[in-house]
């Protein structure tokens, strides 16, 4: 066997066609490393990315800088809601207000304190002691995974934020809808209240949310208390939208390197797409991938429709895989109905949803569970889902694909693989 190399995946390669890969790689990496980049600052097109300037949102800005600027006298802002759909500059504009109240508090040795927190990410907020402990964290106290009382890991974090020093602290919970249909409203009731604790240290909330009807289902005593403030982030419209891209890339490509015309095609895709900057930014970010992958020397409008079929793509795919196992069996049922082509409603998918459970050993769901499941589908957009009445026979979901024709076959074949079909 000397003349194999044994790989990682347990199998065996010859020892020379392994040199002549390596080989191979070798100059594909140095002739990679020659060539002049497209990107100057990649990073200036990813969501996290908080630039010095942000167009059209002036008015936000200013008012929750009027909100929070108490912070920097140490008297507790009221609390405040940023609404808006994905892409509006929510989390960027929180950002970059809080980021220069707290290098002006440095500055002048104020003792504020800002915690951000995306309710989003699993492990940190879905849970109320995974949240709590979270930000016992950020104040350097460290708090088992589990094992505690809820109540005692509170107490741990009121001990940490509520020394002998007077301080303030700004809690920022962005997508806080999330933490809410993971944990409850308990949780936002605990954090309002928490100031009737403290001695010498303050919290104030701000909240950060897609949904602009979410305090709607609020108790009215959490509603009262938590969105003193209300902020709201209108979608970008094309115009504007060209302004954001035209600041980013700027930023992001060396000079002369966009040709004209695709900063209006990239931002005409994302209005489409009800205004959403951070799927403009990613557009052009793919689409300078790919010209880069094709060796273009510049980005051309054949780059950002490649990138707009690539990012359809790879986003409802991954939708799709991380789905639970019964979202995937009701989407399943749905594509395999849709496929006779007949208008198809919630009962027809239902019947075809139990067969397909006793093929992979799971137990049926009730079909109103299985109608919960559709909406989520529906609100992913990977399905069109309307409520129509049948007269006396009640109301049902009239169901309908939302994806392109051309997506279906890989999303069968990534259904099938997860279910083992």
């Amino acid at each position: 066997m000397g003349e194999y190399i044994l790989l990682y995946n347990n199998s065996y390669i010859l020892k020379s066609a392994f040199i002549g890969m390596k080989k191979g790689l070798s100059h594909f990496f140095e002739n990679y490393l020659t060539k002049n980049p497209l990107f100057a600052n990649k990073k200036a097109l990813q969501g996290n990315f908080t630039p010095d300037n942000i167009p059209h949102r002036d008015e936000q800005i200013k008012q929750l800088a009027n909100i929070l600027a108490p912070a920097l006298r140490l008297e507790k802002p009221s609390n405040v809601f940023c609404y808006g759909k994905s892409g509006t500059g929510k989390t960027c504009v929180t950002d970059y207000v809080t980021s220069q109240i707290y290098d002006l508090s440095k500055k002048k040795k104020i003792d504020l304190k800002i915690c951000y927190l995306n309710c989003k990410l699993k492990k940190i907020a879905d849970t109320e002691y995974r949240l709590i402990a979270e930000l016992a964290r950020n104040f350097n106290v460290e708090v088992p995974a589990t094992g505690l009382p809820t109540e005692e890991v509170y107490k741990i974090f009121v001990k940490a934020i509520d020394t002998k020093d007077k301080k303030l602290l700004i809690l920022i919970l962005d997508e806080i809808d999330q933490l809410v249909s993971k944990v409850g409203d308990g949780v936002l009731y605990n954090l309002t209240r928490i100031n009737s604790g403290l001695k010498n240290c303050e919290l104030s909330i701000i909240g950060i949310s897609n949904d602009l009807l979410f305090t709607d289902d609020l108790d009215p005593r959490i509603k009262s208390s938590l969105s003193e403030e209300e902020l709201v982030f209108p979608p970008y419209n094309a115009i504007q939208l060209q302004d954001i891209l035209r600041e980013r890339s700027k930023i992001a490509f060396r000079a002369n390197v966009v040709e004209e015309g695709v900063i209006q095609k990239c931002a005409a895709y994302a209005a489409r797409e009800h205004g959403d900057a951070r799927r403009a930014l990613e557009l052009l970010r793919v689409a300078g991938e790919l010209a880069e992958r094709s060796g273009s020397e510049i980005i051309q409008i054949k780059h950002i429709d490649g990138a707009e079929e690539k990012i359809e793509k790879d986003t409802v795919i991954d939708v799709v895989r991380t789905q639970p196992k019964q979202s995937q069996v009701t989407l399943y049922s749905i594509l395999k109905v849709c496929n006779n082509g007949k208008q198809i409603f919630t009962g027809d998918v239902y019947d075809f949803y139990k067969d397909i459970c006793k093929d992979v050993g799971l137990k049926p769901l009730t079909q109103r569970r299985i109608s919960d499941i559709i909406a989520e589908l529906d609100m992913f957009g990977i399905i069109n889902a309307r409520v129509v009445s049948k007269g006396r026979y009640g109301r049902t979901k009239e169901i309908t694909l939302g994806i392109p024709s051309s997506t279906l076959p890989r999303i069968e074949e990534t259904l099938q693989e997860g279910l083992g079909l």
